[in-house]
């Protein structure tokens, strides 16, 4: 079927092959009046219709396409580059696109109708698809596909793309080295898991790292490593497995690391208990639009545990167990950058004390193009868990710290 969500298999490309032979040899023989460049775009379309999934075939062979999102039969925005535009592709009508939506969900041995009207799953090649119909979806079926990278991006990409600087990736992999516990804070579509991918690159190999995931998407290159995924409940309502029961397997599991791809309900208080009970190192993120939200997220989470905790009790609980905050933000110039790295202090009353050790310079504003041109640059202030990096021998170049921004004081 071509380049099936960057899958292709070679009976797939013989297949496709001998379909457009003999859709060549149809128009040959109908003598179809067409021009070569008609006779192409013809060709080409019924064979992604049959074989392939239509209009979105070509987006999805596109590799500067990263994510395609259907919001009606006649409208498809894609991200390009970072930035989001929308296409001149169209489905015929809401049953078009239906079809091709039951074409892609059924190859994970999923189904959507009327009973079972969304579907959030993971193909084979590991792109996420999430599928709605009505009634649940009023102007008709809707689609979004993240597609999946298979080439992991290494921290010198993000480097690159000014995502962090040089100073900050040698902080970061010092952190992860020194067992800290990382928390990666962002929004929706900022970059959170590339992130968590990139520093838990700088696991030491002999590291055993167990990973859990609602859906895979971390691509660990360590070869210690046990990869979980939750399982979504079956029509029936029945054997589910949950974020949560991963999490509490794991720890039967003698991991070194404990990686969880996002905290989103009770499982932070059993993450936040392991961080606290030897499993140093661990890493996940969370949804927050800082440093200051992402401790107040966790507070909420912890709640949904069902533990009758008080305040102050969970809020030790996260003083203690997280040592560092790393707050991801889109831009509006659609770049993806890493705005905070924040050291979590401990309690002060019945405050979280937190301590920036680098942010974002937006004073430095824009370009022509409307391209911010800051940077992250370091505050100045020295973080508390130096101590233990020289402590394990870990060094971190004095530069690091070298003040570019007025020093911030404790929040």
């Amino acid at each position: 079927m071509g380049t099936r969500f960057g899958d292709t298999t070679s009976s797939e490309e013989a297949l496709r092959a001998s379909a457009v032979e003999e859709l060549s040899t149809v128009i040959d023989q109908e003598q179809v009046p067409l021009s070569p460049e008609e006779r192409r775009r013809l060709i080409r379309e019924i064979a992604d219709e049959v074989m392939g999934y239509g209009p979105l075939q070509r987006l999805l062979e596109d590799p500067s396409v990263t994510e395609i999102m259907v919001n009606r039969f006649d409208q498809i925005y894609i991200e390009r580059h970072g930035r989001l535009t929308l296409t001149g592709t169209r489905f015929s009508s809401d049953e078009h696109l239906r079809t091709v939506i039951e074409r892609i969900v059924s190859k994970v041995g999923r189904r959507i109708d009327e009973s079972s009207p969304l579907v959030d799953a993971r193909l084979e090649d590991g792109s996420r698809v999430n599928a709605i119909i009505p009634p649940l979806a009023v102007n008709g079926p809707s689609l979004t596909i993240r597609k999946f990278s298979h080439v992991p991006l290494t921290v010198q990409n993000l480097i690159d793309w000014g995502s962090l600087t040089p100073e900050m990736a040698e902080l970061l992999s010092a952190c992860v080295r020194a067992r800290l516990n990382i928390i990666v804070s962002g929004g929706t579509g900022t970059g959170k898991t590339t992130l968590l991918n990139v520093l838990s690159s700088f696991i030491p190999p002999d590291d055993r790292i167990v990973t859990i995931e609602d859906a895979v998407e971390l691509q660990l290159q360590q070869e210690h490593v046990v990869r979980l995924e939750s399982r979504p409940p079956n029509i029936e309502g029945k054997g589910a497995v949950t974020i949560r029961e991963l999490v509490r397997n794991s720890l039967r599991m003698r991991p070194d690391r404990i990686i969880v791809g996002e905290v989103r309900s009770g499982e932070s208080l059993d993450m936040l208990q392991a961080m606290n009970t030897g499993h140093d190192g661990s890493l996940s993120t969370v949804h927050a639009n800082s440093p200051r939200d992402a401790v107040a997220r966790l507070e909420t989470l912890v709640l949904m545990a069902g533990m009758d905790l008080p305040l102050r009790a969970i809020r030790e609980q996260v003083s203690s167990a997280v040592d560092l905050i790393i707050q991801v933000t889109r831009l509006r110039d659609g770049s993806r950058r890493v705005t905070h790295v924040t050291e979590v202090q401990g309690m002060e009353g019945e405050i979280v004390t937190l301590q920036d050790a680098f942010l974002f310079d937006y004073a430095a504003g824009m370009d022509a193009q409307g391209r911010f041109l800051g940077k992250p640059v370091a505050t100045g202030i020295r973080p508390r868990f130096l101590d233990r990096f020289a402590e394990l021998g870990i060094s971190v170049s004095p530069a690091v710290f070298g003040a570019g921004v007025a020093p911030v004081g404790r929040r």
